[in-house]
C-alpha cells in the first residue's frame, strides 16, 4: 500500500529578530507564500499545508489558492504546532518544511521521503538533513547547529559547540551543519509532543534532541544546502538577490 506523504510547514507571524518576516515580499510574493508554492512544486506530496498562529497567514494562504490550518494553542516548536495539525489528518509521513526557507527544492525533499519509502521494516522513524561546513567561522558559531554522525548515518549529538573536537589537530574531521527540515512517521511525532523537554534539549534549545534522548535514532542525510533562511533583514536581501537566479 503506497504511503500517504505530506508536507507541513509551520508559520508563526511573531519573530524575535525580524518580526513578521515570513509576510514580508520577496519579490512579487511573500516569504511564506514562495515556501509554500515551491514545496508544492516539488510534486511529492500528497498535500501541502501551512500551519500558523496568524489569521494574516492564514488569509495569505487560502486566499491564494493553498490550504491552511490555524493553531489552537500555545506552542513552543513548530513540530507541536504540526502534531497539533496532524492528529486529524489521515497521513503515513510528515516532512517538516520550515516556513522561512523560501528556496525549497526538490532533491533533498526527495531524499528524505526515499528513506522512508525504501524502509520496509519501518526502522526509520524520524530523518533530517545536513549539509557539510568548511568555513571555520561558520563551524565556531553557536548559530550553526553541528551534529555528529556514526557509520550508519543516524545522529549520536547535535550541538551549537564545535563537534567533533578537534583535539591535537592532526586529523581533518568532517563537520556537518544541521538543517531544520524535518520527515517523521506520524506516531514518532505525536510521541514527540507527549515528552516533556528533556536535560540537553533544554540547555542547547535544539528540540530534536529530545528525539534522542528518549531512545529515538535520527537519520541524517547529506544535501546540499536549501537556499538562504530568513531570519534577519539582512538576509531578506540576499533573498532578493538569488530570486533572480533561483529555477
Amino acid at each position: 500500500m503506497q504511503m500517504k506523504i505530506v508536507a507541513m510547514i509551520p508559520a508563526r507571524y511573531a519573530a524575535t529578530r525580524f518580526p513578521a518576516k515570513l509576510m514580508q515580499m520577496l519579490g512579487d510574493k511573500t516569504v511564506i507564500r514562495h515556501t509554500h508554492d515551491n514545496t508544492l512544486a516539488t510534486g511529492l506530496f500528497d498535500d501541502v499545508f501551512v500551519v500558523t498562529d496568524s489569521e494574516i497567514i492564514y488569509d495569505e494562504i487560502t486566499n491564494n489558492g493553498g490550504k491552511a490550518v490555524m493553531s489552537k494553542g500555545h506552542h513552543e516548536s513548530g513540530s507541536d504546532r504540526i502534531a497539533e495539525a496532524v492528529v486529524v489528518i489521515d497521513v503515513d509521513v510528515i516532512v517538516n518544511v520550515q516556513g522561512d526557507e523560501p528556496f525549497v527544492k526538490r532533491e533533498p525533499l526527495e531524499k528524505l521521503i526515499n528513506l522512508f519509502e525504501d524502509d520496509l521494516e519501518n526502522k526509520v522513524q524520524v530523518a533530517s538533513l545536513m549539509q557539510v561546513l568548511t568555513d571555520e567561522k561558520q563551524i565556531a558559531d553557536p548559530n550553526y547547529v553541528k551534529v555528529a554522525v556514526d557509520r550508519n548515518m543516524n545522529a549520536m549529538m547535535f550541538s551549537r559547540s564545535v563537534i567533533p573536537y578537534n583535539r591535537d589537530g592532526k586529523i581533518k574531521p568532517t563537520y556537518y551543519e544541521h538543517i531544520g527540515v524535518y520527515a517523521f512517521r506520524k506516531p514518532a511525532l505525536i510521541k514527540f509532543t507527549n515528552w516533556s523537554m528533556t536535560p540537553l534539549e533544554s540547555v542547547e534549545k535544539i528540540e530534536c534532541l529530545r528525539y534522542l534522548e528518549n531512545g529515538v535514532p535520527i537519520k541524517m542525510v547529506v544535501t546540499d544546502y536549501m537556499g538562504i533562511e530568513i531570519d534577519t533583514p539582512e538576509d531578506l536581501e540576499k533573498a532578493a538577490q538569488k530570486l533572480d537566479s533561483y529555477i
